[in-house]
């Protein structure tokens, strides 16, 4: 669990869908240690228009290193506390709306997670040379680099 949030924190994109909305590439923003994943939208796009009430959502991450994978169920919801857009706000974001903090179409929305499963990149030139070897067994390496984890 730990390993997850610290690539997420440090990577920033995931994918996030909702039924009816196709997962999606966003830039995951973090209110300090919480674990909750909030993300900047415009009040106009399918996602932000699918969440007017809280939604179960799925969110889906690939570390950019692609050592560690997640599928994670939660709830996303439009976020409206303007406490929170003022100390996620960065000039990444304000590149997205013209009329900064008070763009009439931005959007905030809050992913809270639930469960996950997470897998961590079981190839390694040690696993390579222990198939070769004849030395274990790859698909029980693998079981311990998949983890069932309750996120809240």
């Amino acid at each position: 669990k730990s390993k997850f949030w610290d690539s997420i924190r440090s990577d920033m994109t995931a994918m996030i869908g909702v039924p009816g909305v196709q997962p999606r590439p966003m830039t995951a923003q973090f209110d300090g240690d919480r674990n909750v994943i909030y993300f900047f939208t415009a009040k106009d796009t399918d996602l932000a228009g699918a969440v007017a009430s809280a939604k179960e959502a799925i969110l889906v991450y690939s570390a950019k290193g692609h050592d560690l994978f997640a599928t994670v169920e939660g709830t996303l919801r439009i976020d409206d506390d303007r406490a929170v857009i003022d100390r996620l706000w960065n000039r990444f974001v304000a590149a997205w709306f013209e009329g900064g903090k008070e763009d009439p179409k931005l959007c905030l929305l809050r992913f809270d997670p639930a469960d996950a499963e997470i897998w961590k990149d079981a190839s390694s030139i040690v696993a390579g040379v222990k198939l070769f070897l004849g030395m274990g067994d790859p698909k029980e390496d693998y079981r311990d680099s998949v983890a069932q984890v309750r996120m809240k």
